[in-house]
Order: C-alpha cells, then structure tokens, then sequence
C-alpha cells in the first residue's frame, strides 16, 4: 500500500472518529446556571481536529504529503522495525512515565519533565539545546497549568513536591 493511500485511509478515519465525536458532544448535559456551555471546550477541540483532518486528507489526495518517510515501502523486518518505530516507541513510555508519577510529580513538574525529556529525546542534547528545551518546556507547561489553575479553575494535580516547595 502506498504512503499517499495509507495516508487517505487515516485522514478518512480521523475525520470519522472526529464527525461522531462531535456529533456525541450534543449530548453532554448542560446546567442552566449561566455559564458556558460543558461542550463548548470539547467541540472547540473537535473542530480543530476535524480542520486539520481535511487538511490530511486533501494533501494525501493531492499527493504533496513530504516523502521523507518514503522508505515505508521497504520490506519490514524486526530489527529494521524496532530502529524505524524507536522514537515513537520511547515518546509513549516517557508519557506512561509521566502519567504513572502524576500523584508524586504533579502535572507541572511532571509536565514540565516531560516535554523538556521528549524535547531532548528528539531534537538533540547539547549544551544549547538543554537550555531551550528548559525554558520552552517551563514556559508552555508554566503558561498552560497557569491558564487552567487560575483562569479557568480547573484543580490539577499537583504532586507531593509542589506543595513542599511553596509551603502548603
């Protein structure tokens, strides 16, 4: 199967996914107690997904999805696969890292661990590059756990650490 073909199949499946999420979130209850609707963030979130799904789609159609990857077509073998599929693999064990200290770490400090580990993993380990990984990861983890704890006053996990370092 051809990379633009495997391509449209899963722009196909993402854009069906999406549709019946969306059309799902019209059965969210919601309160009349003149706050925002409860599906407004997830059908905001939905919208995106399906914009950037038709976006897929019609670059696999027209075929001018990067060929970087063209190598697909190789015949797979299991040493050839685990070196091909390395960085996916490890990116998903760092988030089960992630997601099994979340009662130790909390979702800033292991937010911000996370995106600077996966940042390192993948984009290199020099001495400039840690220093942008750090401020890049304490930055939108910093930014993104602000906006939910403060603005939006969602209660996030916060961790065993973080309690100790300021003093509650």
């Amino acid at each position: 199967m051809g990379l633009s073909r495997r391509d449209t199949i899963a722009a196909l499946v993402l854009l069906a996914f999406t549709g019946a999420a969306f059309w799902l979130s019209f059965d969210i209850q919601t309160r009349n107690d003149g706050t925002m609707r409860a599906s407004v963030w997830p059908q905001t979130i939905l919208s995106v997904m399906m914009v950037l799904g038709v976006v897929y789609l019609v670059q696999s159609l027209r075929g001018t999805l990067a060929e970087s990857v063209a190598d697909g077509d190789r015949p797979v073998v299991a040493g050839n696969w685990l070196q091909r599929y390395k960085n996916p693999i490890l990116c998903l064990l760092l988030y089960f890292a992630f997601l099994a200290t979340l009662p130790v770490l909390g979702v800033l400090i292991g937010g911000i661990l996370l995106v600077f580990l996966t940042m390192t993993l993948i984009g290199g380990a020099g001495p400039r590059e840690l220093v942008t990984h750090a401020l890049v990861a304490a930055a939108t983890i910093g930014g993104m756990w602000a906006i939910f704890t403060f603005a939006l006053r969602v209660i996030l996990p916060e961790g065993m650490i973080l309690p100790m370092i300021i003093g509650r």
